[in-house]
């Protein structure tokens, strides 16, 4: 895209693509914030990463179902040894979190090494390809997205703590593919921490900045002909910023 023109039949999916993002990751980065696992989309997507990598070095398409299933089958596992070291170290899983993501790192940049295309693999991953979503991907994500809030939210206590691993890692593989892992977890946790001072309305809140965020990104972006994803994941650290100067305070002073 030329800089400075705004081409909609390119820049509207990519809008809905950050809207369909933020409306499941803004309420995953609730729980994870509560949690206190803020860097396990990292890890998972890092996991993830390491299965399409496996699936490349086989020899499979990237765009294919086969590659689709190794990374969503890669994120499971990670989901499922995430949730045993849970029960297993709770106290330390922040800390297991953080073990399993440089561990996933080095094993993606060990299976990138003899890999000719390693280097734009890994830019993709980071950064992603959301200028060029497809509307016919995008209606594929909304169902996949539909149902992992339902199940999540609707279904929290009846799926208990591995539900919620299995289904964030499931999010976190369709959004990294989509967005790229930097905007994944800028959507995750920036609009959640921009809005923990409020006592009312903190999901809608959060909800209207990553929006924001992806809006206003996705123009600055064009206009100046800069990378999507950093120039979001800047304006929406700005606009959160911003967003915390004017919040409601959850405490306030006591009188004298």
């Amino acid at each position: 895209m030329n800089p400075g023109v705004f081409d909609l039949s390119i820049l509207l999916p990519v809008f809905i693509a950050g809207v369909l993002v933020t409306a499941t990751h803004v309420p995953f980065g609730m729980q994870v914030l509560a949690r206190g696992i803020v860097f396990i989309d990292l890890a998972i997507a890092q996991i993830a990463g390491c299965g399409v990598l496996i699936a490349d070095q086989l020899g499979f398409e990237p765009e294919g179902a086969a590659v689709q299933v190794a990374a969503l089958a890669a994120a499971l596992a990670g989901a499922l040894l995430l949730t045993w070291t849970e029960c297993l170290w709770p106290e330390v899983q922040e800390a297991t979190i953080g073990v399993v993501f440089i561990l996933a790192a080095s094993g993606g940049v060990l299976l990138l090494a003899s890999n000719v295309h390693g280097s734009e693999h890994l830019r993709d991953l980071l950064i992603g390809q959301i200028l060029w979503a497809q509307p016919g991907r995008l209606a594929w994500h909304a169902v996949v997205y539909a149902a992992i809030l339902v199940l999540g939210f609707g279904w929290r206590e009846p799926l208990g703590r591995a539900g919620f691993y299995g289904l964030f890692a499931i999010a976190v593989t369709v959004s990294v593919q989509l967005v790229g892992l930097y905007l994944v977890f800028a959507t995750l946790i920036v609009p959640l921490l921009a809005t923990r001072r409020m006592l009312l309305g903190r999901l809608a809140a959060a909800w209207l900045l990553g929006i924001l965020a992806y809006a206003s990104g996705l123009l600055v972006s064009t206009a100046h002909d800069l990378p999507n994803g950093p120039t979001i994941v800047w304006l929406m650290a700005a606009l959160a910023l911003g967003g915390y100067a004017v919040s409601t305070p959850l405490i306030k002073e006591s009188l004298p």
